[in-house]
């Protein structure tokens, strides 16, 4: 296997060494899924739904917000909506900097448990 560090893959993928936690992967997740229909509930429901974990509105948006800052997704208000009482949503969209963020977690992640042995991970029943 070859050898690749971390400064490596962040060259490759130019993605500036900012973590990115366990949670905004998911919600990164869940709006490249959505493919430019992803808004905080959505989100929030999908997080449920696919991995069954509560997520609760408040920790979406806050995500939502630091991935914005960060660059890896953009956001534009829709329509307003007559069944929402005249409010719009908020849409984001996944950018390439976020796409090439998860493309570096993942291959990270795999590159780390294809370094594990078969047999540590083996426990007796």
């Amino acid at each position: 296997m070859k050898d690749i560090n971390y400064f490596h893959l962040c060259k490759r993928y130019k993605v500036q060494r900012s973590n990115i936690g366990e949670f905004e992967e998911l919600v990164l997740l869940i709006v490249a899924i959505a493919d430019g229909e992803a808004y905080g509930v959505s989100v929030m429901n999908d997080i449920n739904a696919q991995t069954g974990r509560y997520a609760n509105i408040s920790a979406v948006h806050s995500a939502l917000r630091r991935l914005e800052t960060k660059g890896y997704v953009t956001s534009e208000w829709g329509a307003f909506s007559a069944e929402r009482g005249g409010r719009r949503k908020r849409h984001f969209t996944i950018t390439r900097s976020g796409a090439q963020a998860l493309t570096y977690v993942k291959e990270t992640r795999n590159r780390l448990w294809e370094q594990i042995p078969k047999v540590a991970l083996k426990f007796p029943e």
